[in-house]
């Protein structure tokens, strides 16, 4: 598992945008903890026409904190 912080595309709004409510993310976004191999499409409105696929523990200079709950 890998430890996610703030700033980081796990805990990001934009990390699996199009799906957010979805169980598994929410819990990684809970509990700061993601598998190794997780990956998410990037929903970042300017990032979003590359079809960016990413980590939850990349970044960027978008990041938007998701919302709890």
């Amino acid at each position: 598992m890998l430890q996610i912080t703030e700033g980081q595309c796990g805990k990001c709004a934009h990390f699996g945008e199009d799906h957010a409510n979805d169980q598994k993310l929410v819990q990684i976004r809970i509990s700061g903890q993601a598998p190794e191999n997780f990956q998410e499409p990037c929903g970042h409105p300017q990032l979003k026409p590359l079809n960016l696929t990413v980590t939850a523990t990349s970044g960027c200079a978008g990041f938007a904190p998701a919302k709890a709950g």
